[in-house]
């Protein structure tokens, strides 16, 4: 994004976190579900409906028009958080209208992992959305079912619920839904996406690691605390089995990536000796 996008998405979450936090202690979880869910379906409705998601976000009509807009479109409509999410979105420039939508998504997001956190689920809601990640990763024709822009998106998100039912939270569901349905990468990556963001709530940082062999508690509780001394902060640790390293780990925190496996250093050795 470009300063004045990511100018107005900081206005947003500002107004956001100032709605939800005005809502009554009783009622803060199911307002920012609520809140997740209601901004998902404004998303769907602007995703499809492209003049009217240029008149919200038009730099050529003023400010007051834009959010007059938004209030005639969704008063009454949706909740007092998401309804003040909407009035800055509209109200405020873009740099492009495709980052207000966009931006929408994550608020979303956000409201979203916040109820988790307020239930006492984000490493909950976490675990199970890197879980998904890992299993979509591992199979061809669930990923290309999921990638599949043939059908519509209300399909592919059928086809998740339906695996997903009974199986995770409604937050994992909701969250990994919203992202199959509006893809704009492959759906692992999507999903893990969202794993990094729950974690980035939790103030972690994340350490995928593929290992030859399984580890025990004691080795993953290690290598967490040795990372977390590299780091300088609380890393969550996501070990998965990959027998093809032949022996040792590979740790990926962020674009950096530590290779100690067999295979690795196989590879080395050959790209020596070339």
């Amino acid at each position: 994004m470009y300063a004045a996008s990511r100018e107005a998405l900081s206005e947003a979450r500002e107004a956001l976190g100032s709605a939800l936090d005005s809502v009554s202690a009783g009622e803060a979880t199911a307002a920012a579900a609520q809140t997740g869910a209601e901004l998902f379906s404004v998303v769907s409705l602007l995703d499809g409906q492209r003049p009217l998601r240029n008149a919200l976000a038009d730099a050529s009509a003023s400010s007051e028009a834009r959010t007059a807009l938004a209030d005639k479109l969704f008063g009454g409509k949706v909740g007092e958080p998401t309804l003040a999410v909407l009035r800055i979105a509209a109200g405020r420039g873009w740099s492009v209208p495709r980052d207000m939508t966009d931006s929408l998504v994550r608020l979303g997001q956000e409201s979203l992992l916040r109820a988790a956190d307020d239930q006492d689920q984000l490493d909950t809601v976490e675990d199970e959305l890197f879980r998904l990640g890992r299993i979509v990763a591992g199979n061809a024709s669930l990923e290309q079912a999921l990638s599949d822009r043939s059908k519509p998106a209300s399909a592919v998100q059928e086809l998740l619920s339906k695996l997903l039912y009974g199986k995770v939270t409604a937050i994992t569901e909701a969250l990994a839904k919203q992202a199959v349905g509006r893809l704009r990468e492959a759906p692992a990556e999507a999903i893990d996406a969202l794993s990094h963001l729950a974690a980035d709530r939790r103030q972690k940082a994340v350490a995928l690691v593929r290992s030859a062999t399984e580890l025990t508690s004691e080795q993953v509780d290690r290598l967490g605390t040795t990372l977390e001394g590299i780091y300088g902060k609380p890393v969550t640790v996501h070990v998965e089995i990959d027998r093809e390293l032949l022996s040792g780990l590979v740790v990926r925190v962020g674009d950096e990536v530590i290779d100690g496996s067999g295979a690795g250093r196989l590879a080395a050795l050959r790209k020596t000796l070339k």
